[in-house]
């Protein structure tokens, strides 16, 4: 929009800004219409400041009346008010903030300046003590002093590349807290994953001496045929996560089948309807709620050999019928001599009459861990009242087992309650489980004076345990893995993880309930005692075994190996000496010897491979390989290992 002639008359010709003033930023119709009112109004003074250019972000409604009437002190001349800049029209807090920003803008300026100037400085003092420092290690070969233009930049970068790798890492991860400031990250070895769980020391110091045949476990379990693995569940050690582990978590063939919303699952045998695995997951409570040694080693085989579905659940009566029947040939006066739990006694019971084969399996824990987790358990209220007890064919009476609460539960009880009654059940309760209660009397304690019915009990516990196929430790979850896995030859999917926040580490006790919680549970202690050593001997032992396999199938890899080149070398000379008999006869007048050797060799090569008696005995005589004075022995010995390995 052209302005009036007036206006432009008054206005003259455009003013170039001044040198260093802002750049004009707001809307040209605005000023130009402001401009003509301020030329229309006073065409002095005020008409050339406003044709010098509002300040950056001045527009018709900022502050409109001070530039109309706030006097200006400017010199009264044209010339002076065209060079009178807008700054001085603004009010004096803005002009204030605007000072501000300056100084600030010139600080930051002089603080980068320093920055830069100290970086330099601090570059080109790095560069002279490096220099230096080369010159002395190599000498003449490298001296940073004559360095071109190009070697300084680099030389400067690197440095600088240095420095902010320390500060981005120091930002990053400070303190000790960075994993990857750990030397051992990058200095040790791939962790053990069956490495003591328990963070205990490694080396671990056997107390006792077991035989081979008690160290070695090596179940041939067939699951196709009639083996059957017994797990007996005790209360709170973890047998609820291991029987879920049975059912869910190994490779089989068929696997177990299990539905939503059911706790038990169809555990069948290839192409059979046959269960493989008598468990509270796989059988339910088939013998009773929580049954114990006595009970089992009575009532599985007949359950067995009664061909009964193993998926049902007998009721109680049919319990007793199947226990009564099976106790008749043990009824009469109990036996009190330990010595009746024998390893072949226990291996009798381990058959049934049809032949199957019954494979004991169980989890033992620490005892006071054990006991807190049973005091807990049953302060929310758990009984185990439909536990059948069921001992030489009949349950226990009131008398001999009476009970420590008078109520529907025991919930809400006290600790100290609950170690105050006498007859808890949780006390030995794992000596009490494993143990053959037959051989005391079973619930009655006046058949036997107590020292020496508890001396029985822990006997016969350690014997029961020593000859179960697999036993494992709550503290020990890895462990427990690779040894049943070796045991029957049985994969899991997935590793168990080891828990080390339960129920019971949350109880905090005092010193002295854990001594009278120690004390309730003695029998209990020795046994875990004896368990954990067997346990880490027969894990140290497996191992041991493993890695002896291990490097006697690499020896056997090596010889096999070194079999298959004598044999193509051999054969290669051989095929080459045919092909030209008198060239060779002219060249070497010991042809004939060294034909008759090499004939040797291959005849002896190949004899060895249809001779299996000789090759057992130069395994069990592998010194005979290192022979240098026959030949063709050392090559029947490669060839021999070889076949084998093959």
């Amino acid at each position: 929009m052209a302005l009036p002639a007036c206006a432009a008359q008054a206005l003259g010709p455009p003013l170039q800004p001044e040198r260093g003033a802002p750049a004009r930023t707001t809307c040209p119709r605005r000023h130009s219409r402001v401009e003509a009112e301020l030329a229309g109004s006073r065409p002095g003074s005020v008409a050339a400041s406003v044709r010098a250019g509002p300040p950056r972000g001045v527009s018709r409604g900022f502050n409109s009346q001070p530039l109309l009437d706030e006097p200006l002190k400017a010199s009264s001349s044209p010339a002076g008010a065209a060079r009178t800049p807008l700054f001085a029209l603004l009010p004096r807090g803005r002009r204030r903030r605007m000072h501000d920003l300056r100084r600030r803008w010139d600080l930051g300026s002089l603080c980068r300046a320093l920055l830069t100037r100290g970086l330099a400085a601090l570059g080109h003092s790095l560069k002279h003590v490096l220099g230096a420092i080369f010159s002395k290690i190599f000498g003449p070969l490298a001296s940073v002093g004559n360095m071109d233009e190009k070697s300084n930049k680099l030389l400067l970068a690197l440095v600088m590349l240095f420095l902010f790798a320390v500060i981005v890492l120091q930002y990053v991860c400070p303190g000790t807290e960075c994993q990857l400031l750990r030397l051992q990250a990058f200095s040790s070895p791939m962790p053990d994953p069956y490495r003591s769980e328990d963070e205990s020391s490694s080396r671990f110091v056997p107390r006792y001496n077991f035989s081979r045949g008690d160290l070695l476990r090596k179940v041939d379990f067939d699951i196709k045929g009639d083996d059957l693995i017994v797990f007996l569940h005790i209360q709170k050690t973890g047998g609820t996560t291991f029987g879920r582990h049975l059912v869910r978590n190994i490779q089989l063939e068929q696997p177990c089948e299990c539905r939503v919303g059911q706790k038990k699952c169809t555990c069948h045998r290839p192409g059979k309807r046959e269960t493989w695995l008598f468990s509270r997951f796989s059988t339910g409570w088939s013998c009773g709620l929580h049954a114990d040694w006595t009970e089992l080693t009575s009532c599985v085989p007949a359950v067995v050999d009664g061909k009964r579905d193993a998926r049902l659940r007998p009721s109680r009566w049919r319990i007793f019928q199947i226990l009564d029947a099976a106790s008749k040939d043990r009824r009469g006066s109990p036996n009190t001599n330990p010595g009746a739990n024998s390893p072949s006694s226990t291996k009798a019971r381990n058959t049934s009459k049809s032949g199957k084969n019954f494979h004991y399996i169980t989890i033992l824990r620490d005892p006071v861990s054990r006991y807190l987790s049973e005091w807990r358990h049953v302060q929310r209220g758990a009984t185990w009242k439909a536990s059948l007890h069921v001992c030489d064919g009949r349950p226990p009476t009131s008398e001999e087992l009476p009970s420590c609460y008078t109520g529907d539960d025991w919930s809400g009880c006290p600790l100290k309650e609950f170690m105050d009654c006498p007859y808890n059940l949780a006390n030995n309760r794992q000596v009490r489980m494993l143990s053959d209660l037959t051989l005391v009397g079973c619930y009655n304690l006046s058949v036997m004076p107590e020292k020496q019915r508890n001396k029985v009990l822990l006997e016969s516990a350690k014997s029961n345990l020593k000859h179960m196929a697999f036993f494992g430790l709550t503290e020990f979850q890895r462990k427990t893995q690779y040894l049943f896995e070796k045991t029957f030859n049985m994969n899991f999917i997935s590793p168990f993880t080891q828990y080390n926040t339960t129920r019971a580490s949350s109880v905090e006790i005092n010193e002295e309930i854990q001594k009278r919680i120690e004390g309730l549970n003695f029998l209990d202690m020795e046994l875990y005692s004896y368990a954990k050593d067997l346990f880490l001997q027969r894990y140290q032992f497996m191992r041991q075994k493993e890695h002896q396999e291990a490097r006697q199938k690499r020896q056997e890899q090596r010889k096999f190996l070194k079999g298959r080149f004598l044999q193509t070398h051999f054969q290669s000379q051989g095929q080459g000496q045919s092909q030209n008999p008198s060239q060779n006869q002219s060249q070497n007048p010991n042809l004939n010897v060294n034909q008759n050797v090499t004939q040797n060799l291959i005849q002896n090569l190949t004899q060895n491979l249809s001779h299996k008696e000789n090759r057992e005995s130069q395994k069990q005589n592998p010194g005979q390989e290192q022979s240098d004075g026959n030949t063709s022995n050392g090559t029947n010995d490669y060839i021999g290992s070889v076949e084998k390995w093959r």
